[in-house]
């Protein structure tokens, strides 16, 4: 007799067969905010009415973004004979034109498409294969394995692709305590930005005989310029519900909550969804898939605020409460949502643990560096030719993410500086750009992996300004809680608003740094504690500039050269 997943995949299997059969084209149209934010709603909708009205044999979807975001709305036409061709930057009107031709007559718009995937390459002319591209080869996908391949929002294909094979292995192969083992000996560090392994962590939490325990996903993300958290959500939603069950059993947990940022409406509909089919399947609720196993989810809104991503202002978010950070201890393991015992994940982590419990700790461990295992997702965005959203093997240089990916500076000679990590870290010169993308180089190199984003300035960006522009978020996001961020972060904005119209003391850069070491020894949470971050990179990397406006002689106005980032100073009534 089959097992529950046994037929679940069997369903799933027959589901991915209507879309991947030898008898009808595919037609996938790349969704997300990314897709969506370039019009691929309007596409969809154009060649959706297009097949209808013509009688084209064709199923369309809309599916994950595949992190292309220079090439949005990218349409991905899969064929009966297995090859695959790509066209970026599609216009609605352009759906007639390849239906009719590509489709019905088998004659691709090679001139249009920009790669091509599968098959025997004999209907692709001079096209570059898909993995080819540089954008693509340079690439190891794990937790964005199903981008671009899938429709987010259809559980049975998650399934088919190999879904939820992780969790079934789980709970019929292995005990709780074996779980937390291979994901210590994985070497998975969190991706929040603090790095600490999270098997540890795990390992702090599933001691408890609490008979409520809560494990949690932190997918606040606030930071300029970082996507990915949302990113994982919106386009393959299930790789996170499947590793925050894992997460659960793992730690003998009986809740656990995906935390969404308000406003991400794309993430939080998809999240929902995700949960809901898992339920209507019995992957989670009571007994998951015949085990003893219980678990339940559900989706919690943040409120519009940056720090409520700092873990305990996180858990006074769901219980209702204004999101400032606690004091500790207790430590959220010990005493955290509603004084139970708690565990706080990023999306990014737990999108990992599906794959390394499938695939054993060995393989996760052998990608990467000695001392971080595994990939990073990056998001460029900036004065950078391939905008994106990347996920690479830790060890590769930041050179070679900007170049050999993301195509060197769009505009201008060259790079200058790039802001990586988010708003609480630091700024990184020339000087810097060999540097190994992995948590410990990245920390000596005065800068983080941190949220994953990485803005790119050319030679026109203005540093000083730029700085202005990372501590009037800072001021403004402090949720105000203790003295040294509230008072901080203002003094510091103050200073860079002398410095930028040219009123600056001589005295204004000891004072800046005396304030910076003020908010780090004080301060309640990391908002304050590294909230100097910013400007003691930039002094590592951009002295001179920094001197040379201390002395009056301010570059261009503008943090791009052109005037129009410049904030102006942000109060809280």
């Amino acid at each position: 007799m089959p097992t529950p997943f046994e037929e679940l995949k069997t369903r799933a299997l027959k589901r991915w067969g209507e879309f991947t059969s030898d008898e009808k084209a595919w037609i996938r149209i790349g969704g997300g905010t990314s897709g969506q934010a370039a019009g691929a709603d309007l596409v969809f909708d154009s060649f959706k009415s297009t097949v209808d009205s013509s009688g084209a044999n064709a199923n369309v979807s809309m599916v994950g973004a595949m992190g292309l975001m220079y090439m949005e709305p990218q349409v991905d036409i899969l064929m009966p004979d297995g090859v695959r061709v790509f066209y970026g930057n599609v216009e609605p009107s352009e759906a007639q034109e390849i239906v009719t031709q590509h489709v019905n007559e088998g004659k691709p718009l090679l001139d249009r498409a920009f790669a091509y995937s599968g098959g025997d390459g004999t209907t692709t002319g001079s096209l570059p294969s898909l993995d080819s591209l540089p954008t693509i080869s340079f690439q190891e996908r794990i937790a964005t394995r199903n981008f671009g391949e899938t429709d987010p929002h259809d559980l049975l294909q998650y399934i088919a692709r190999g879904g939820y094979e992780a969790l079934n292995r789980a709970l019929t192969e292995m005990t709780p305590e074996e779980i937390v083992d291979e994901v210590k000996a994985s070497g998975l560090r969190g991706r929040g930005g603090a790095a600490f392994p999270a098997g540890v962590k795990w390992g702090f939490l599933a001691p408890s005989t609490a008979p409520i325990k809560y494990v949690l996903c932190n997918c606040e993300e606030g930071d300029p310029g970082a996507f990915n958290d949302k990113g994982i959500i919106e386009n393959d939603p299930h790789t996170l519900i499947e590793g925050l069950i894992i997460n659960g059993y793992a730690t003998r947990s009986t809740h656990g909550y995906v935390f969404i940022r308000t406003g991400h409406n794309l993430p939080i509909e998809a999240a929902r969804k995700a949960i809901q089919d898992a339920y209507d399947v019995g992957l989670l609720g009571k007994n998951i898939l015949g085990s003893d196993f219980s678990f339940e989810m559900e989706v919690s809104l943040t409120g519009d605020s940056y720090v409520a991503g700092e873990e305990t202002a996180l858990m006074e978010a769901i219980e209702g409460k204004r999101a400032t950070p606690r004091f500790k201890p207790p430590f959220p393991a010990a005493a955290g949502l509603w004084q139970k015992p708690t565990n706080i994940n990023n999306v990014k982590t737990l999108a990992y643990v599906p794959e390394i419990v499938r695939n054993g700790s060995g393989w996760f461990k052998d990608i990467g560096t000695e001392t971080t295992s595994g990939t990073a997702i990056v998001c460029l965005s900036g004065h950078i030719t391939y905008p994106g959203m990347y996920e690479i093997p830790m060890g590769m240089t930041i050179r070679d993410v900007l170049e050999k990916i993301g195509g060197g500076v769009s505009e201008g000679e060259r790079i200058k500086v790039l802001q990586a990590g988010g708003p609480l870290n630091g700024l990184l010169g020339e000087d810097a750009f060999d540097t190994m993308i992995d948590f410990d180089a990245m920390s000596e190199a005065g800068a983080s992996i941190g949220s994953g984003g990485i803005i790119v300035g050319n030679e026109t960006t203005n540093v000083v300004d730029l700085l202005r522009n990372l501590i009037a978020f800072n001021q403004f996001e402090s949720c105000g809680k203790c003295f040294p961020c509230r008072l901080g972060n203002t003094h510091m904005l103050e200073i860079l608003d002398r410095m930028c119209q040219n009123k600056a003391k001589s005295s204004d850069l000891a004072l800046i740094e005396r304030v910076g070491v003020s908010m780090k020894a004080g301060s309640l949470c990391g908002h304050g504690q590294l909230g100097f971050n910013p400007i003691a990179s930039a002094l590592k990397y951009f002295g001179d500039e920094i001197e040379a406006c201390l002395a009056g002689d301010l570059p261009t106005p503008g943090v791009f050269g052109d005037g129009t980032m410049i904030l102006p100073t942000r109060t809280r009534p």
